[in-house]
């Protein structure tokens, strides 16, 4: 059977841009502000001091035990081949501690100019993906292979990771801190909202410096 594949509409590079700044603690407080559920649990850094920011290119799968599928279900490449120069690839693996992605795959990615790969499932061969310095978010590091245990069953359908629902085109960053998603069709709210705290984090650093106390600028500066 043919997948659903879907072609999202791209943010605008400012959106990215802009996101490209904010550190994810800045972008979860403005999250809040606009009472969505955006940052992912669970999820860790293959190598720490990575981020990525970009629009989701989305995959959902399921797993099984060793030979529950062919192993030309496994279609990385489809995901790969999906994904456009500056995606963040989100599989949705509900969790399992089977490898989805390794070295060669982030080798591809890397060619391609992906942004990064967040998933909520396992991938292998760290050494490798520090090497080529790809950023790569997961729930397990594992060595057991995806190939007939893993089916890509969509690509561009709407995802969990993390416990957050993932929309094709949503703006995922991820840094040392997380991942947080921010919904497509409020990138631009959630910007000028992030940018705003960011300015409160600079103006209290500086009250702070000049003496201020922290109780004393946790209220004044209520989103830092």
């Amino acid at each position: 059977a043919a997948m659903p594949t879907r072609k999202p509409t791209r943010p605008a590079n400012e959106l990215i841009e802009g996101f490209a700044k904010l550190a994810t603690s800045t972008i979860a407080n403005a999250l809040d502000d606009i009472g969505f559920h955006g940052v992912m649990a669970g999820l860790r850094p293959v190598v720490p001091g990575l981020r990525c920011v970009g629009p989701a290119l989305t995959v959902r799968q399921t797993t099984g035990p060793v030979g529950s599928f062919p192993a030309a279900d496994f279609r990385v490449g489809h995901m790969i081949d999906a994904a456009q120069s500056g995606d963040v690839i989100v599989v949705d693996n509900g969790g399992h501690p089977v490898s989805t992605w390794g070295g060669l795959a982030s080798y591809s990615a890397t060619l391609k100019g992906l942004a990064g790969l967040v998933v909520d499932g396992g991938v292998r061969d760290a050494e490798e993906i520090a090497e080529l310095g790809f950023p790569v978010f997961s729930r397990h590091l594992v060595p057991t292979p995806g190939r007939s245990r893993i089916r890509v069953e969509a690509i561009g359908v709407e995802v969990a990771a993390g416990g957050v629902l993932v929309r094709p085109g949503d703006i995922v960053v991820a840094d040392a801190t997380g991942i947080a998603v921010v919904p497509a069709d409020r990138a631009g709210e959630v910007l000028g909202l992030a940018e705003r705290n960011a300015g409160d984090d600079e103006r209290a650093m500086a009250e702070l410096r000049d003496g201020l106390s922290f109780t004393a600028a946790l209220e004044k500066f209520r989103r830092i």
